[in-house]
């Protein structure tokens, strides 16, 4: 219940996970989607800006419960249980 600072690209990405929560997207999806917001990094560069994200946002981002990662395929938004 704090504000916190995100950049254009965090917050694209987490509005692309707050609109289909539950929703797997690939890292190849996520990069062609950000590609529309000026994104020009790679896969990696990718896990760099989820990881930035869930330091801002998970009470533990060291065990993520919002954004998940769904290994050998990409990450999603938990639903809310």
């Amino acid at each position: 219940n704090k504000p916190i600072s995100l950049t254009p690209i965090e917050l694209d990405l987490l509005m692309t996970f707050m609109r289909s929560p539950g929703q797997v997207f690939s890292r190849a999806q996520l990069v062609e989607h950000l590609m529309d917001s000026g994104f020009s990094g790679l896969d990696v560069t990718l896990n760099v800006h989820i990881r930035n994200l869930r330091t801002k946002i998970e009470p533990n981002p060291s065990q993520p419960r919002y954004i998940e990662t769904i290994f050998g395929v990409g990450y999603r938004l938990a639903k809310a249980e």
